[in-house]
Formats: C-alpha cells, structure tokens, sequence
C-alpha cells in the first residue's frame, strides 16, 4: 500500500514538473491602443518571455498595437488583423462598411495568419460585412477567429465550407456543446481564454477531462488581454495554465499547451 502511494506521488509530482517547463502558444491576446498607452512594447515582451510564451496570436484595436509588437518580437508574436479601428466597435461593425475598406487596407499593407478575434452573434453573420470579411479571408486562407454563438458559427461554416475556424472562449458553451461542435466540424478548434470551469481545488473538472481526452488535437490556451491591465495577468495565467495541465497525460497536456496552434496554423 505504502509502495503504491509513493509510486503515485512520483508520477503526479513528474506530471507537474513538466507541466511547469512547458511552453505556451497563447492563442487569443490583444494590444490594443489604450494597452499601447500605458505599457510599451518592450515591456510586454518581457512579460511574455518571463512567462514561457513561446507564441502568441495577436490582434488589436486598431492593427498598430499588433504590428509594434510584431516588430518588437517576431519570433513570438503571430499578427491577426481585427475589423475594429479602436475598442468599443464590437457590437456596431457588421453593419459599417468602412470597415471594409480598413480591412482591405491593412491586408494589402501586412501579413497576416488570421481575421478576428471578430464579435458576430447569430444573422450578424448573414450581413454585407461579415459575409465580404469571410471571402477576404477565404482569398487569402486566413483562419477565422470567431467570438460567437453556435448560431453564428454554422452560418460560418455555411459561407465556407472549408474554413479553419477558431472559438473563441470555446463559445463559453458547456464541455459536452463544445465536443458536439467539434464532431460536427473537423477544422474547428477551440480556444479556453477567460474559462475558469476546467480546474478547481480538487483538480481538472471531471466534463472537461473528457472533452479533452476525446479532442485532444483541438484546444489551445489563451489570455485574452482585452484590456490594458490583463497584461500584468499573463505570468499568473500561464502558471494556473500550466497546473491543471498537470493533471492531463502529458502528450495531451502538450497538445493544449502549444502543439495545437502550431498544426491549426499549418493546416491547409
């Protein structure tokens, strides 16, 4: 019995160190400009390097924010290009065709690897804008990062068949709604940006362990600095990360940490 218990506490005490070395593709950050105000960019590459990110998925409100740490950090940061010309445009965009034009613009200017995070709910996905905002991206291959509900992401998906999508906040839809969309739709991936309900004292919640053990290829991690004091939350963030990683086998752990959003952005 002794022998067992010591056996077990060495396994779960060298499942949480290699948790603790893992590094982290965080899949959802923004730079927006009131964050470009208040924290320089070399700034927040250190916060990201102190924090083992190895990658990060940007976008910003405006694209400035984005491409001041692109070039502060290009071998961290993955630029994703927003349809918000500043902050507070979330719910009114879908219906402003200036924003095509900035779309166009910025695309013509800059690489990028995706189009979002964008905010879009239900028929918002039906209007001029969303549906021209989806074949900027299909012309381009770009993935889709998608704020939304699942009514909105069937729309996506009924626009362009082919789309790599990815969920932001995983929908913040229940585990089992989340692994019913990912047997529906085999290029969707979800990220866990602000989702508290995996882990909690007594560990991994016992819904999400199976979601992930089903999926495994198919979460990713994020932040999501939406505002400028989220920053100073990216090294606390990626160590609660990196615990509740601990408590996964590690090859499934890996996956979520980083491996992940390294195969969506690959994937063609």
């Amino acid at each position: 019995m002794i022998r067992s218990l010591v056996a077990t506490t060495l396994i779960f005490a060298g499942s949480f160190a290699y948790a603790q070395d893992l590094p982290i593709f965080d899949a959802h950050m923004h730079y927006s400009h009131d964050a470009v105000l208040q924290i320089p960019p070399d700034q927040i590459v250190k916060i990201l390097r102190d924090a083992g990110i190895k990658k990060a998925l940007v976008s910003s409100s405006d694209d400035d924010g984005t491409q001041k740490l692109k070039a502060a950090a290009p071998d961290i940061i993955v630029p994703a290009l927003r349809p918000y010309r500043q902050r507070g445009e979330t719910g009114t965009w879908m219906h402003d065709p200036a924003i095509i034009d900035y779309l166009e613009e910025r695309l013509a200017k800059f690489n990028y690897e995706a189009i979002g995070e964008f905010h879009a709910f239900g028929d918002d996905i039906k209007t001029d804008v969303v549906q021209r905002m989806i074949a900027l991206a299909r012309e381009r291959n770009l993935l889709l990062h998608h704020h939304g509900d699942r009514q909105a992401l069937d729309l996506i998906f009924a626009s362009w068949p082919e789309a790599r999508v990815l969920w932001a906040h995983s929908g913040f839809d229940r585990p089992d709604e989340v692994a019913e969309a990912l047997e529906t739709y085999p290029r969707l991936w979800a990220d866990l940006a602000y989702r508290s309900d995996m882990s909690n004292a007594q560990g991994l919640a016992p819904d999400w362990r199976k979601t992930f053990a089903a999926y495994p290829d198919r979460f990713m991690v994020g932040t999501d600095t939406f505002a400028p004091e989220r920053w100073y939350y990216v090294g606390p963030h990626a160590d609660y990360t990196r615990r509740w990683l601990s408590d996964l086998p590690a090859g499934i752990a890996r996956k979520i940490a980083y491996e992940n959003a390294e195969t969506m952005l690959m994937t063609q």
